[in-house]
């Protein structure tokens, strides 16, 4: 631990609050350099610890940690939506601390969409170019689990709102791929809300630094970027017809169809060159890509069905660049938690694709089967209310050859711990039809 944070640290009453992956992350991080500091760990599930130097808060009253310290290190999964933070508290969380003390150059990559794929590829450009690198943050690897080795690497960062909403330092080279309607349940002012948390990742840069943005949708559209003094570098479809280099990159990779990951491709490589990376690094990157689960991942043929899992897309939008990059899609199966998402526009351009089979699962798929319905869809309207009747449907429906594609359009929560596990169960299930 650098001098710097422990001066910061040590003399803090500190309450963590969520106790899931990256709870437990800052409670080993402190235990390491502050063994006997008592803290504070809260949560609304039941906590099992055996730590004496530890106040445990949980269920119900759970944020009553919030009056009991002066430094709270926050969670991404707890939402603070509606509720007054004390004065005099300080909340933080792990990317706001890494960002502050690690001393590293750090490249961060948030949006609503694209940010795994994008940030996955920088890491192997540099990679492949020779350049050390650390791919840690929402792809599944806490921030602060890579403290200690920091400056030995730059780090690759995936941010997610969550981890961006209380975090007040930027990375010196930021991406940020595009914004849609997401997470409105978190958030006080609901869009309004999650634009201004991804805003954070741009907002303390400074001149030198540089923001990589969508050109065909600049952040400026939904939320202010007052504080960001780095130079602006707009990134859009048409790259590739400004930079021969960037067209060269096009559609290369099987894994990477579509009009989506082609932008992704762009930032990707637009940020890796910006750290170094070579363009035999970069072509080499991008050709050699296998991809990522649950995200277009091809599972294969079974029963004559080709299956995809995309349980990540959890936003309209989302779903219907999938439709258009896959291009033979027969079978959607659709619907999850409802999040207040306005799914009117979203039927309305189902009704246009050429999908045949819609398979809608509660909660919001069965909604969107009724909007479908109301706009005189032709198409074959199925509501499941379980996977496996979805995917029995599928199997049934989908013409021999054709692809039934999971793209919920929502989150997963209402039944599944996470979109993971949504689409692991899909894949099974996709599999075992194999002697249908």
């Amino acid at each position: 631990m650098s001098a710097t944070i422990h001066s910061y640290l040590e003399n803090k009453t500190i309450g963590l609050l969520g106790f899931g992956m990256e709870g437990r992350s800052s409670y080993a991080f402190l235990r390491r350099y502050f063994p006997e500091k008592h803290l504070l760990i809260a949560d609304r599930s039941p906590l099992f610890l055996e730590d004496g130097n530890v106040t445990r808060l949980d269920g119900d009253d759970y944020l009553t940690v919030m009056s009991c310290c002066d430094l709270l290190i926050k969670s991404p999964g707890v939402s603070l939506r509606g509720v007054a933070i004390p004065a005099g508290l300080e909340v933080t969380c792990q990317t706001d601390l890494f960002l502050r003390f690690a001393g590293c150059v750090a490249v961060g990559v948030t949006g609503s969409k694209g940010k795994t794929t994008t940030s996955t590829l920088i890491y192997e450009m540099l990679r492949a170019s020779g350049i050390p690198a650390r791919l840690i943050g929402n792809v599944g690897v806490p921030v602060l689990d890579s403290f200690d080795e920091a400056r030995e690497a730059i780090a690759v960062i995936e941010l997610s709102s969550h981890q961006l909403q209380f975090t007040h330092a930027s990375p010196h080279v930021a991406v940020w791929t595009n914004l849609y309607e997401e997470h409105l349940d978190h958030y006080d002012g609901g869009f309004t809300g999650y634009a201004a948390a991804k805003a954070h990742i741009c907002r303390s840069q400074a001149p030198g630094d540089i923001f990589i943005y969508n050109k065909d949708q600049p952040p400026e559209r939904f939320t202010n970027l007052d504080g960001c003094r780095a130079r602006r570098v707009p990134v859009g479809l048409d790259a590739g017809e400004e930079d021969p280099f960037l067209a060269s990159l096009d559609g290369v990779n099987d894994h990477l169809r579509g009009e989506h990951n082609r932008q992704n491709v762009y930032f990707a490589a637009t940020a890796a060159r910006m750290l170094g990376a070579t363009k035999e690094g970069v072509r080499d990157a991008v050709a050699r890509f296998r991809g990522i689960p649950h995200r277009m991942e091809m599972l294969g043929e079974y029963g004559g069905i080709r299956w995809v899992d995309n349980s990540i897309s959890t936003i309209p939008r989302a779903v219907l660049c999938d439709i258009d990059a896959l291009k033979e899609v027969d079978t959607l199966i659709f619907g999850g938690k409802d999040r207040g998402l306005d799914y009117r526009e979203f039927a309305a351009e189902l009704v246009r694709r050429p999908v045949r089979n819609l398979i809608g699962m509660p909660e919001t798929g069965y909604a969107i089967l009724e909007l479908l319905r109301e706009r005189g869809s032709a198409q074959n309207l199925l509501p499941a209310e379980t996977m496996e009747e979805a995917v029995a449907a599928a199997s049934v429906h989908t013409k021999p050859g054709g692809i039934c594609l999971l793209a919920p359009a929502a989150a997963s929560y209402n039944r599944y711990r996470n979109f993971e596990e949504k689409g692991d169960h899909f894949a099974a299930l996709a599999r075992g039809c194999v002697d249908q």
